[in-house]
């Protein structure tokens, strides 16, 4: 029987929260086991009311100053040749200015004296940056767990940098931002997470990404960071598609195949990451045309309306826990030009496995490419990833304590039987 480790990351002590800690004070509270009791991975843990309020201004604020360069302009326009336009105009600055008056003079200087954290970012200690105040906060906000298999466990990588490749997006992956997790976790080697190219290019935002690490998707970053800096690299498949999904699981990874390229190409193992409660932190408004979605894939620009918690349109994430789950490793051999063959191959070898129960409802992850399914009550919805096969028949019926689905065989090369949806 597999064995598996989980780090609670949310109870993790705030003085291990530190670059100076070694792995092994952080792996002494991991707990391992080949089944977890069933609830420990989707509760919501109690939060320091300090901590809760900062991550509401603050989320607010990352969220409204992803938008501001994009706002401003259109506001000013809207100021000029409407009525409305002055008032929205100073609607907008002012609540703007609030959250940033409120993060700036009362939540920094409270939380760099309680996390002992210096209070300028330095410009070439990218390790030590991944340990902010806010990303610890998170991890707290999310009651985080972390979920790995033997196969990834220390040493298994040591001195090997790899590719973690996480689904889904959602609105913003909260579970990915546990920065010193993935640059120490699972080997020594810094671990640098990859965003749309017109991100690091923003006022503001665009600072605060590349000191904590963020390089461009796009292949000939990545390949450098994991070659010549010898680099972990964290790349999330679905991307600004990925924004967009709301009750049911979709990822878009069929169209992926490129990072497999990538990874034969450095000769870096494949590690497969999957964020469970990612697309319940935020309720996300879409078109049923899927206009906002192509207009926001063609232009790599998020063009993606949610509400948080409260209702707050771009406001802070439900306290919905968070479990971020690493499936079994993807050795990749380094081959200097990888054929079609070969990235079919190794692609093909993906897969993560395994049954959680997530506060709104069951969701189990199957094999790359068609994979997952959730339940709600007495509502199942199951998604077919591959969008080739648009009319995939799909059957499926549920008991207490299962949910047996069947897919077409002529659409599908997998059967996908039985699914437990106990945690044990």
């Amino acid at each position: 029987m597999k064995k598996y480790y989980k780090l609670n990351c949310a109870s993790l002590p705030d003085e291990l929260f530190n670059n100076r800690t070694d792995v092994k004070e952080w792996l002494s509270l991991a707990t391992s086991s080949s089944k977890f009791p069933p609830g420990s991975l989707n509760k919501v843990a109690p939060i320091e009311r300090d901590v809760e309020m900062e991550r509401i201004n603050g989320i607010s604020l990352y969220m409204i100053g992803n938008v501001f360069p994009f706002a401003l302009p259109l506001l000013l326009i809207s100021a000029l040749i409407s009525d409305t336009g002055p008032l929205l105009l100073k609607l907008f600055l002012s609540y703007f200015g609030i959250l940033l008056a409120l993060s700036k003079f009362y939540f920094f200087p409270k939380f760099i004296q309680k996390y002992n954290r210096p209070k300028e970012l330095s410009e070439t200690d990218i390790r030590d940056n991944q340990y902010l105040h806010t990303e610890r906060n998170n991890q707290k906000y999310t009651s985080l767990n972390f979920v790995w298999p033997e196969s990834v466990h220390r040493p298994a990588f040591d001195g090997e940098p790899v590719i973690f490749c996480a689904i889904p997006h959602g609105a913003a992956p909260l579970g990915i931002t546990a920065y010193p997790i993935w640059s120490k976790l699972f080997n020594e080697k810094l671990c640098r997470w990859t965003c749309a190219p017109v991100v690091l290019k923003l006022p503001l935002i665009s600072s605060y990404m590349k000191k904590v690490g963020y390089i461009p998707a796009k292949a000939n970053s990545i390949i450098d960071t994991l070659t010549k800096k010898e680099e972990n690299v964290g790349i999330i498949l679905d991307e600004i598609a990925g924004m967009f999904q709301r009750h049911e699981e979709i990822v878009h990874i069929q169209q992926r195949k490129r990072i497999v390229k990538i990874a034969l190409s450095a000769g870096a193992p494949i590690i497969p990451v999957y964020g469970f409660g990612h697309i319940s932190l935020w309720k996300v408004v879409a078109d049923p045309f899927g206009l906002l979605e192509t207009l926001s894939v063609e232009l790599w620009v998020s063009l993606c309306p949610f509400f948080g918690r409260f209702d707050w349109f771009l406001g802070p994430p439900q306290r919905v826990p968070v479990c971020v789950y690493l499936g079994e490793p993807v050795q990749c051999p380094k081959i200097e030009h990888p054929s079609k063959q070969d990235v079919d191959k190794y692609y093909a070898m993906q897969k993560i496995s395994g049954k959680y129960y997530i506060k709104r409802g069951w969701y189990c992850l199957l094999k790359w490419p068609c994979f997952f399914f959730s339940t709600t009550n007495n509502f199942c919805s199951v998604t077919f990833a591959p969008f080739q096969f648009p009319d995939t028949y799909i059957s499926f019926s549920i008991t207490s304590n299962f949910v047996c689905i069947a897919i077409n065989l002529a659409q599908c090369q997998r059967i996908i039987l039985v699914i437990s949806l106990n945690e044990d």
